[in-house]
């Protein structure tokens, strides 16, 4: 095939209209998924409640879960497996009664969450609260630290450091012994006796807890639109100005427009939810989809000066030719990188990956497919009729 000869002459404008056709559909089915379907799943950051993060002593289901927490009349919460199959669950709480309060609207999410935990704690946890004894698998470092001082001053925070660090890398403590044998804490017979004297290890553990009112998340939802919206615009003005012609500007910034809302459209059909990190993934995939576009613009732009004869389509189709091999390089060790945080980098940032493994296979079809069709259609129509 000719795209990966040496001196590939590829004629891609060939396709400009099949590509547009393409984009069109899928930007189409997208929007409608956004509109009239699922929708995007906003997360806690952008929509309002609280995310709880438990993990369980021992396996449960999500069907259990949901039980758990319709039983006391939370069924509007909605639990998702996540991590350790069968003991970890992410948990999203939402309250629909509006008290027009910002301080009110986010005391009351962080009652429900409270109300969270209790109904998924256990009778027996329940039951040994009540005799006065302290859950280990939920007390704070500081809390801790107080505790271990009746008995051991001089060592109290050491060990409760030692204890909280070990709990929080194993997401809960089964069993007793743990303590005991686990080369980073090794307590000695002394401590674990007064520990099982003052305190019990609970069913589940909180890992993390966020809370967001109404007004905070409209308010990072209008900011991350914003935050888009003019990365787009002064990357319009610095090309037009950069290039001395407003089509390079307009096309650069279509296919921006038509990367993001692919990508969006995308994520729409999976049940991934919208959050900090993929908008900051969406930033990228504008900030790496517009580098190759300026290459390529600027390969055009030094070629229409040597061969003032040939045609601008020609020109074009040579300027992608040219630069093929180094966006051929640059996609293919970006997408193994990016496919490598995706597997193995961890739930934190598998959004972000995600979003970037599509950002990086689209962003590099809309340079070769659609930047350089958008500059020869506006400079056909457009600059035609201006000179007629």
């Amino acid at each position: 095939m000719d795209i990966f000869k040496k001196n590939p002459n590829f004629p891609f404008l060939n396709y400009k209209y099949y590509a547009l056709a393409l984009s069109f559909i899928i930007i189409l089915a997208g929007l409608l998924n956004m509109t009239l379907g699922k929708g995007l799943k906003l997360g806690v950051d952008f929509g309002e409640g609280t995310l709880i993060r438990v993990v369980f002593r021992d396996a449960t289901s999500v069907g259990e879960v949901r039980k758990l927490l319709s039983d006391v009349g939370l069924g509007k919460s909605t639990p998702q497996e996540t991590g350790r199959q069968g003991h970890e669950f992410q948990i999203r709480t939402i309250e629909t009664r509006k008290t027009g309060k910002l301080d009110g609207e986010i005391e009351t999410h962080q009652i429900m969450a409270d109300q969270v935990i209790k109904a998924l704690k256990s009778p027996e946890d329940e039951k040994l609260l009540a005799q006065g004894l302290l859950d280990l698998n939920n007390l704070e470092q500081k809390a801790l630290s107080g505790l271990l001082s009746q008995a051991f001053p001089d060592q109290a925070e050491e060990l409760a450091e030692k204890i909280i660090k070990y709990r929080t890398e194993h997401g809960i403590i089964s069993d007793w012994n743990e303590l005991k044998t686990a080369p980073a804490v090794l307590l000695s017979e002394e401590v674990l006796s007064f520990l099982k004297s003052k305190t019990f290890l609970g069913s589940l553990t909180v890992i993390s807890r966020e809370t967001v009112g109404p007004q905070v998340g409209k308010d990072l939802r209008k900011k991350a639109t914003q935050a888009i919206i003019w990365s787009l615009i002064g990357m319009l003005v610095y090309i037009a100005i950069r290039f001395k012609g407003a089509e390079y500007g307009v096309a650069a910034i279509f296919t921006l427009f038509h990367d993001v809302l692919i990508v969006l459209g995308i994520y729409s059909f999976t049940p991934r939810e919208i959050n900090l990190p993929t908008i900051a993934a969406l930033l990228t995939v504008v900030g790496y989809s517009i580098n190759d576009t300026i290459i390529i613009f600027d390969r055009i732009r030094e070629l229409r000066k040597t061969l003032r004869k040939e045609s601008l389509e020609n020109i074009m189709n040579m300027s992608i030719n040219i630069n093929l091999n180094r966006t051929i390089l640059t996609t293919g060790t970006t997408f193994f990188a990016v496919f490598s945080l995706f597997l193995f980098g961890g739930k934190v940032i598998n959004d972000f990956a995600f979003i970037m493994l599509i950002g990086v296979i689209i962003g590099t079809y809309s340079t070769v497919f659609l930047s350089c069709p958008v500059v020869l259609l506006w400079d056909r129509h457009f600059k035609k009729k201006r000179h007629k």
